[in-house]
């Protein structure tokens, strides 16, 4: 008889098959992150006759050399991570706070509450009522734009509130009996035992953050305050006017080896790579967010 271990050709053929799929996917998905890095540290003359898809053919740094140089994105990486840090430490208090209020059975009109936060994961006034709410408030061409409509999350709320459903009543009993108030027991037993949901949260709103260039493009006019992703994206759409010119700030010698795709390019990469760096390390933050309240035992 054969073997129940032994594998039928239909199930080889399809791991094969499953397997190159992976490949394709892993391929397509990584070569055009591969393609504008090798492309970036190019020679940007070098670079205009093509065909260059797997390494430099003449390597060089002058368009990075032109990136940091120029005053502007170094004040729109600034913006960034300012509005990055603040914008996830007011984000993660402001929510965590709001759940954790909303986790208490004793909170009359709870249920109402949670209906009325359920129904604007769903509906939203949309662009224009947006505008002239955030113009009503004074909050055009502030920095604060950032930080204040970005302060509460109704969808990360549930994800405290299914963490702070979990926590023993046990905790706060005892805590209580030590003379703690609910502030107390806030700050001093329910923060410490969930910081597990709090890097989570930390995580998803500190990438949103970085990568949100649409509060920059509609409520910022000042230069000043754009974050680093809308000044790309103004390069990357200004018909190359603003890269041209951060090209003829440099000096000759560097701006003959420069173009404005190289430019932008390398823009793209200087954008992109903190955050890219930071993720593998944080990855498995992300798991345990969705996996967080899916298992009872």
């Amino acid at each position: 008889m054969f073997s129940m271990n032994r594998r039928t050709a239909g199930e080889v053929a399809f791991d094969i098959i499953n397997n190159l799929l992976m490949l394709t996917v892993c391929f397509l998905t990584l070569y055009p992150i591969w393609y504008v890095l090798v492309n970036a540290f190019n020679d940007g003359t070098d670079a205009m006759r093509g065909g260059i898809y797997w390494w430099p053919r003449v390597f060089s740094l002058d368009s990075f050399r032109t990136v940091f140089h120029s005053n502007g994105i170094m004040t729109a990486m600034g913006v960034t991570v300012a509005k990055t840090v603040i914008g996830t430490v007011i984000h993660v208090f402001f929510t965590a706070m709001v759940a954790y209020a909303l986790s208490r059975r004793e909170l009359i009109g709870r249920k109402l509450y949670m209906l009325i936060g359920t129904i604007t994961m769903f509906f939203g006034g949309g662009l224009i009522p947006s505008y002239l709410l955030i113009k009503s408030l004074g909050l055009l061409d502030s920095f604060w734009v950032y930080i204040i409509p970005a302060a509460f999350s109704f969808w990360d709320l549930i994800i405290f509130l299914t963490f702070f459903r979990e926590i023993p009543d046990g905790l706060e009993e005892a805590a209580k009996i030590d003379g703690a108030n609910d502030f107390k027991i806030f700050y001093k037993v329910i923060i410490p035992v969930s910081m597990p949901v709090v890097a989570t949260i930390a995580l998803f709103h500190g990438v949103y953050q970085w990568n949100d260039y649409f509060t920059g493009m509609i409520y910022i006019n000042n230069s000043d305050l754009q974050p680093i992703q809308t000044f790309l994206y103004r390069i990357v759409a200004s018909s190359s006017t603003g890269a041209s010119g951060m090209i003829a700030a440099m000096p000759s010698n560097v701006s003959k080896a420069v173009t404005t795709q190289t430019l932008k390019l390398a823009t793209m990469v200087v954008t992109t790579a903190p955050i890219v760096f930071v993720y593998p390390f944080l990855q498995k933050y992300f798991v345990k967010g969705f996996m967080i309240g899916s298992i009872k035992g």
